[in-house]
């Protein structure tokens, strides 16, 4: 019987993989995707237009060609349909916003994962004395950018959400820990029989009802101020918690189950939003590496299976769970008061 020939080129290509990471992470930072949703450019128009020195541009725009994040067409490059859509910066469905913030802060701080494995310990801002969220939280430029991060990473899911989810047997919604607003919105422009409410901290509220506005739906989408921590949470139909429990430990996140429940009416809802980890544990990268990632961030936080949390929510009184996928790594569980 032949035996498979053994290769090392995945190793090498995951060990490596920092190096397409950051070749992507430099051209939005640069607004590469920006310039060319304007129309191709040859190489050297856009490297002038960029800012680049000559030594390697040709190469960073091949590379990005060669990582499918780029097309070449003779020697004018363009956007793919992907990233025209996604990383253009003057488009509603931007989502570059999570991956700014992956270059600006998670990048350098994932080089200390080794340590946060050793020591359990948060290896973000937290090493240097700083509280990551209260810091976050009193710069209003970073926190904008922050919420912009929050609107990237939930935009797919929300309009999957909108669709799956039963909304005409509902009227009213919250959104908890709502940053800018994109859950919020969307559903808003999906379903015009629905009023939401988005809340969050304080400092929150003038980039949320921007937001809003912007997108047409202030009229039926306010924000409630507020700390989940220290307050009841909102009365609605439906309450929304997206990447919210994976920021703490298990009692929080109990605390917030409950708190949830005590809020709804008898058949309301509440839908956690995450990259919910398969249950098997085995096959969604993504969602697991999340949950490093919150290692690296906070001070207890870990993402969860479907299964974890339809436990916890009927430790928490949900007479009914269910799980359903969105997009991508993402999922939804659903529980039923």
């Amino acid at each position: 019987m032949a035996t498979r020939a053994l290769s090392p080129a995945k190793i090498m290509q995951l060990g490596v993989g920092f190096w397409g990471s950051k070749a992507l992470l430099s051209a939005i930072e640069l607004g590469l995707f920006t310039v060319l949703g304007r129309g191709p450019r040859d190489a050297e128009t856009l490297r002038l237009q960029l800012g680049l020195h000559p030594r390697s541009a040709r190469d960073f725009f091949d590379a990005l060609v060669a990582l499918g994040m780029l097309r070449r067409t003779g020697t004018r490059y363009a956007n793919t349909p992907e990233t025209a859509l996604f990383l253009d910066r003057t488009k509603s469905s931007y989502v570059g916003g999570i991956l700014e913030m992956a270059n600006a802060r998670l990048y350098r701080f994932w080089g200390s994962l080794t340590d946060g494995l050793r020591t359990g310990q948060a290896q973000n801002e937290a090493k240097t004395g700083e509280d990551f969220f209260p810091t976050l939280y009193a710069d209003p430029e970073r926190l904008e950018g922050f919420l912009k991060a929050m609107t990237g990473l939930s935009l797919g899911s929300a309009r999957v959400i909108a669709k799956k989810f039963p909304w005409k047997r509902y009227r009213t919604f919250v959104d908890v820990g709502c940053a800018q607003g994109g859950v919020a919105v969307e559903l808003a422009l999906a379903h015009k029989h629905l009023t939401g409410r988005g809340m969050d901290l304080p400092v929150v509220q003038p980039v949320f009802e921007a937001y809003a506005k912007a997108r047409g739906v202030d009229s039926r989408v306010r924000f409630v101020p507020g700390d989940f921590f220290k307050e009841a949470l909102p009365h609605a139909d439906v309450i929304i918690m997206g990447h919210i429990l994976h920021d703490w430990n298990l009692d929080d996140k109990m605390m917030l189950l409950r708190k949830a429940y005590a809020a709804l009416p008898p058949k309301g809802a509440l839908i956690v939003h995450e990259a919910l980890i398969d249950d098997d544990r085995k096959t969604n990268a993504f969602g697991l590496l999340m949950s490093l990632n919150m290692l690296i961030e906070t001070h207890g936080g870990f993402d969860f299976t479907g299964a974890d949390c339809r436990r916890w929510m009927k430790e928490a009184g949900f007479s009914r769970t269910k799980v359903e996928a969105l997009t991508g790594p993402d999922g939804m569980v659903v529980g039923y008061k």
